[in-house]
């Protein structure tokens, strides 16, 4: 799924961070989105691929999309009634 199919146009850029940045900053920033947004999440870190998923499962988040990018991995979060 791309960016244009979801609707998501906001890219949070974590590239660079280390387990457990990447999570625990896109926990804070889906805290400031209501429910039912999308995030577009792209970081380096090669552990993203376990927490990311493992995040949204716990914190009730649907992953839409997991897709690889040059040097790291995307994640499409939609944001659920969870905080």
């Amino acid at each position: 799924m791309t960016a244009a199919a979801s609707g998501a146009n906001e890219v949070y850029d974590l590239k660079g961070l280390k387990c457990p940045l990447p999570v625990l900053r896109t926990r804070k920033r889906l805290e400031q989105l209501p429910a039912g947004a999308s995030l577009w999440i792209e970081t380096t870190d090669p552990l993203a691929v376990i927490d990311i998923p493992h995040f949204c499962n716990e914190y009730g988040h649907t992953l839409m999309a997991d897709e690889p990018i040059d040097g790291g991995h995307r994640f499409l979060i939609r944001k659920g009634n969870a905080a």
